[in-house]
């Protein structure tokens, strides 16, 4: 690999990790192909990517940039997975494929720049995704002033029923 080769990878990893919310650095030493298809695969659903990168040019790349927390941590066969849109989303993937693999293991993380541990990951995939935390803030939203209504329908019926009971009276 010659040097423009070399500063073309770097560039290419330094933009996915300046556009990417979560970085997660993981162990993939000794897994076959198929399965780091099928980890690509569940990623790309997630709104994320895996990629394989030689650990010198994953340091220049990561190095001042967000996810700059994870620069000294590139040691023996890495990968990255990216996650672009819901990080919770990319941690579960990764976190699901763990717990499917016997080789496969997550070293640590970036969200946003601060530096997670394999079980802050663990614990981030444990996390509702960002539509279902949407939809409980949408139905609290919502709640309050459905309840404000229906109290004073409430207030407003036993008012009718009253009224309902003189007019009755008095007809008869």
């Amino acid at each position: 690999m010659n040097r423009s080769e070399k500063a073309a990878i770097i560039e290419a990893v330094k933009a996915k990790a300046e556009s990417a919310s979560i970085a997660v650095v993981t162990d993939f030493k000794g897994m076959p192909v198929e399965e780091l298809t099928q980890l690509r695969v569940k990623l790309r659903e997630a709104g994320g990517e895996y990629h394989v990168v030689k650990n010198t040019l994953a340091r220049i790349a990561f190095t001042g940039g967000t996810h700059d927390s994870v620069n000294g941590m590139f040691k023996e066969n890495c990968g990255i997975a990216f996650g672009f849109q819901d990080p919770v989303a990319v941690a579960k993937a990764v976190n699901d494929f763990t717990k499917g693999s016997k080789i496969f293991k997550i070293r640590h993380a970036s969200l946003e720049g601060k530096l997670l541990s394999a079980a802050q990951v663990e614990d981030l995939a444990k996390l509702p995704g960002k539509e279902q935390l949407l939809g409980q803030m949408l139905g609290t939203m919502n709640a309050v002033p459905t309840n404000f209504v229906s109290l004073f329908a409430n207030m407003i019926r036993g008012m009718l029923y009253a009224l309902k009971a003189i007019e009755e009276k008095k007809a008869a």
